[in-house]
C-alpha cells in the first residue's frame, strides 16, 4: 500500500527510473528556462552557441550512445544496491524507441522516465502527478502508469494536477530575465498563439522536500506559485507548505536534503537564513567542495546540465543509511564521520542527465502511519 510522508523513514518500496533510449535534448524555450541556473554554474559550461553544423534535428543536441549505455549500467548497480538492502524496487516501462509527438500547439520527442522524482510526489496514501515544465516530458509519466495502477488497485489515491497547454506565453520568464547571466541560449520573445491562456501551473515535485506534515517548497515563477496554490487547496490542512522564494530556479534537492530528523545536508552556510526558522536549529552537514577531477571530461558538444554539487542528491534508506556517489569519496567520508552508514554506488554521467540518486527515485512506501510534525 502506498505510504510515504518524508525523506528518511525506513524505505520499503521505491520506483527507480530508466534511461534507456535517451536520445537527445531539444533546445527549445521550456528546456532553456528550466536548466538555466545549474547549467550556468557548471564546470564545463559550453558556449551553447556552437557552430550550426554541430546542431542536428532543428536545435536538438544528441547524447552519445556510450553515455546512455554507461548510465544504464550505473542505474542497474543502483537497483542492485537497493535490492541488497531489502528494498522492493519497481521500474517504469522502458522507452522502446524515440517517439515524436504533436499537440495542437507544439511538437516534441518523448524522454524516458529517468528522473521519476520530478513529476510525481507521494503524500501519505495519495500519489499526485505534477504538471510538466519541459515540453518533451509531457508524456513521460505514461511509462509509470503500470506501477501507478498497481498502487491504485491496492487502495492508493491517485490525482493528476491540471495539465498545461504550454504555449510560449504559458511560461513566466521573469526569473531568467532577472538573473543577469547568460541563459543556455538567448531566450527569444515568446510567440503569441491563439491558444494562449496566460501563465499556467507548471511545477515539479522535486521542488518539494517533505518533512512529515510540513513541506518545504521552492517558488521562483508564477507557474510555480499557481502549482503550490493548487496543492494547498487540494490537500487542505493535512499538510503545511513553507515557501522558499526563488531559492533556486526549480529543484532544491541538491541544495538541501534532510537525512533524518534534526540533520540537514546543506550546500553551503549562506542558505541557512533562507530556511524556515524551525530548520535553522537543525544540525547541518556541509559537503566538501567538489573537485572537477571527480567528473568525466566532456567535449564542447556535450550538454552539461548540472552544477558541480549534483552529488549532494543522495538517497536516505533510513535514518542511519544513505546511498551516495562512490565517485565523490570526500562526501562519503564526511557522511561517515557524522555517523551514517554510506552505501557507495557509482554514477558517472550525473551532469549530463540532470539527476542523482534522489532524482532517480520515487519513494512510494516508507514506514510510518501518520505525518509527524517537526516545525511546531
Amino acid at each position: 500500500m502506498l505510504n510515504s510522508f518524508d525523506e528518511w523513514s525506513p524505505l520499503k518500496e521505491v520506483i527507480v527510473g530508466s534511461g534507456l533510449n535517451h536520445g537527445s535534448h531539444e533546445m527549445e524555450l521550456s528546456f532553456k528556462l528550466f536548466f538555466h541556473d545549474e547549467a550556468y554554474a557548471a564546470f564545463y559550461y559550453p558556449t551553447y552557441q556552437v557552430a550550426k553544423e554541430k546542431e542536428a534535428n532543428n536545435g536538438s543536441r544528441r547524447l552519445k550512445q556510450r553515455y546512455v549505455e554507461e548510465l544504464t549500467e550505473d542505474v542497474e548497480e543502483f537497483v542492485a544496491a537497493l535490492t541488497g538492502l531489502g528494498v522492493k524496487v519497481r521500474r517504469p516501462l522502458p522507452l522502446s524507441r524515440p517517439a515524436t509527438f504533436n499537440t495542437p500547439y507544439w511538437s516534441g520527442t518523448c524522454l524516458p522516465a529517468l528522473n521519476v522524482r520530478d513529476q510525481a510526489i507521494v503524500f501519505g496514501d495519495e500519489l499526485i502527478e505534477t504538471p510538466p515544465q519541459v515540453r518533451t516530458r509531457y508524456f513521460e509519466n505514461d511509462l509509470l502508469k503500470p506501477v501507478f495502477y498497481d498502487y491504485f488497485h491496492a487502495g492508493a489515491r491517485w490525482t493528476t494536477m491540471p495539465r498545461p497547454v504550454m504555449t510560449d506565453r504559458s511560461f513566466d520568464t521573469s526569473y531568467v530575465s532577472g538573473q543577469n547571466t547568460p541563459a543556455l541560449q538567448e531566450i527569444a520573445e515568446p510567440a503569441e498563439s491563439e491558444f494562449d491562456v496566460g501563465h499556467e501551473m507548471m511545477f515539479d515535485a522535486a521542488q518539494c522536500i517533505r518533512f512529515g506534515r510540513d513541506v518545504l517548497v521552492n517558488v521562483a515563477t508564477r507557474n510555480h506559485a499557481l502549482g503550490v496554490e493548487w496543492l494547498r487547496r487540494h490537500l487542505g490542512d493535512r499538510f503545511r507548505f513553507h515557501v522558499l522564494e526563488r531559492f533556486a530556479d526549480n529543484h532544491i534537492d541538491s541544495l538541501v536534503l534532510p537525512l533524518r530528523p534534526g540533520t540537514l545536508l546543506l550546500r553551503h552556510p549562506g542558505l541557512v537564513d533562507h530556511l524556515p526558522e524551525k530548520l535553522r536549529s537543525w544540525d547541518r552537514i556541509y559537503p566538501p567542495e567538489p573537485n572537477e577531477n571527480i567528473f568525466p571530461t566532456y567535449e564542447d558538444d556535450d550538454l552539461v546540465l548540472t552544477s558541480k554539487y549534483i552529488d549532494l542528491n543522495v538517497l536516505s534508506v533510513d535514518e542511519e543509511t544513505v546511498i551516495a556517489n562512490s565517485l565523490f569519496p570526500e562526501l562519503v567520508k564526511t557522511l561517515e564521520k557524522q555517523g551514517f552508514t554510506v552505501v557507495p554506488v557509482r554514477h558517472r554521467h550525473r551532469r549530463l542527465f540532470g539527476g542523482g540518486f534522489h532524482c532517480f527515485t520515487l519513494d512510494t512506501v516508507r514506514e510510518g502511519s501518520v505525518p509527524e510534525s517537526y516545525f511546531d
